[in-house]
């Protein structure tokens, strides 16, 4: 597939309007009949009118609305003719504007047709989700490049409160699929879509998912809430937050106008937005102690082939009696972004310019961190080539930025030093570094002793109890991995 993802055609739709309004296009009966009446069109067919009623608020509404988002169902129930209809909204909405299809969808059987079906053939850009059978609903659909999925995590309807409030307010069952979903896919791939007329039910979401783009239901309900409901939803950087166009708008006159009208005044809300701190958000849930399902995430690292048992030689030369391979996460990409989000959380709260990997083993890990935070990549060589450019540091920056330094494995701290040199070397600043796995081998001593911050995710006694609880493990392998059973260099 060609052409822009979903996730660039929605943020250069936001900038470029300046709108984070979404028209809904359900040809409903009980709407369109007033609007048949005042467009003289009441003695048409329903597909007549429903097709001149979609055209019409689409030429009116193309230049203040950031994306368009039919409903299934009301397309379902006209029959073929409805999904001949929905081929119609393709083929009106511009391209350039993303068309989510709420469709709501959450059979596993049906996914993998219906997710080449509403991508290939009516080339939808994201569809709405329910996430109750799990990761598993999602997966067909994030297998297409530039689509993007929008997991249903709230609903306003009240009797669904007994369900997703269970089992207390204090943890209820939708901030737990908020937590879980936002493990599923990068923020460019999936969604969330929040139906609530309550500010404080919208903030908290919003403190578990800081870069997740929402998708905003049932705010007219209590329309005085507006902008209550806006400075809840909206991210750190102003946006994040779309916003339906009110259903009774879609069927008066003079609907450009209203819109432009509607438009403006939220994009004032924007500009008096107060964002909490500048500090570098993270796409993950906050305030918890460790990342939910780090030990299954561990549990998962073993079961690919990240711990071997045997007689290895480090880069120090030291050989213990065991090996620690991280690079098995590049081949798969559901794991590698759970490794992602675990090193994001210890890095909340640390602020840098640039994003440096330590050559060669942390590199995937650093690019995928830089991709996710829209950060600048940069790396130091291991050794200068003799040809070319000859540089020290690959990548662009400037003298002064603050680097923060990724490795995988912590153990002597030596190439974190050799690299935290080079770095220096070039003008840059170096503070912190994360690492995934401390060796507890003394390297983290020695590079704080330096004067560094180094901030982990694991620890290897806590990855060996996590393995022996789960069965991974013997005790005496996990003895092994807890006294590191050192033997001389070779």
């Amino acid at each position: 597939m060609t052409g822009p993802s979903c996730f660039v055609k929605l943020t250069e739709a936001i900038a470029d309007r300046g709108s984070l309004l979404v028209a809904g296009l359900d040809p409903n009966p009980e709407m369109l009949g007033s609007w048949s009446r005042r467009e003289g069109v009441a003695s048409a067919s329903f597909l007549a009118v429903a097709r001149r009623w979609i055209k019409s608020v689409i030429e009116a509404t193309a230049d203040h609305v950031c994306a368009y988002k039919p409903t299934l169902g009301f397309y379902q129930a006209l029959g073929p003719i409805g999904l001949d209809l929905l081929r119609e909204v393709r083929e009106l909405v511009p391209l350039e504007i993303p068309l989510i299809l709420d469709a709501k969808h959450g059979d596993l059987n049906s996914s993998s047709a219906l997710a080449r079906h509403w991508f290939e053939d009516l080339l939808v850009d994201a569809v709405t989700l329910t996430p109750l059978a799990g990761q598993d609903i999602a997966a067909p659909f994030l297998l297409y490049p530039g689509k993007a999925v929008v997991m249903s995590c709230h609903s306003s309807n009240p009797g669904a409160r007994v369900l997703q409030h269970h089992p207390d307010d204090s943890q209820p069952l939708y901030l737990r699929i908020v937590r879980e979903s936002q493990l599923w896919a990068t923020p460019e791939q999936l969604m969330l879509e929040v139906g609530t007329t309550d500010p404080a039910l919208l903030a908290t979401v919003r403190r578990e998912a800081p870069s997740r783009v929402m998708v905003l239901r049932s705010l007219w309900a209590v329309e005085e809430r507006l902008r209550e409901m806006v400075e809840a939803g909206l991210s750190d950087a102003g946006d994040g937050l779309l916003l339906p166009l009110p259903q009774n708008l879609l069927v008066e006159e003079h609907l450009g106008e209203r819109a432009a009208a509607l438009k403006a005044e939220i994009g004032a809300m924007r500009e008096g937005h107060q964002p909490p701190s500048a500090q570098c958000d993270l796409w993950l849930p906050r305030e918890r102690e460790e990342p939910e399902g780090l030990d299954a995430l561990l549990v998962d690292l073993h079961d690919i082939g990240c711990l071997l048992f045997g007689d290895h030689v480090q880069a120090s030369g030291a050989v213990f009696s065991h090996y620690i391979d991280l690079r098995q996460i590049i081949s798969d990409p559901n794991l590698f972004h759970r490794v992602l989000h675990a090193y994001a959380h210890a890095m909340q709260g640390l602020r840098f310019d640039r994003v440096a990997g330590i050559p060669y083993g942390s590199l995937p890990t650093a690019t995928g961190l830089s991709l996710q935070l829209h950060t600048p990549l940069i790396y130091p060589r291991k050794e200068v080539k003799a040809h070319g450019a000859r540089r020290l540091i690959e990548g662009d920056f400037q003298e002064g930025d603050r680097v923060l330094l990724v490795d995988d494995i912590l153990i002597s701290g030596g190439s974190l030093l050799d690299g935290i040199a080079k770095l220096e070397s070039s003008g840059l600043e170096v503070e912190d570094v994360v690492v995934f796995l401390d060796h507890g081998s003394g390297g983290r001593q020695r590079v704080e002793a330096a004067g560094y911050r180094v901030h982990v995710v694991s620890s290897l006694p806590h990855l060996a109890g996590v393995l022996q609880a789960a069965g991974r493990l013997s005790a005496d392998q996990a003895s092994l991995l807890t006294h590191q059973d050192r033997l001389s260099p070779a």
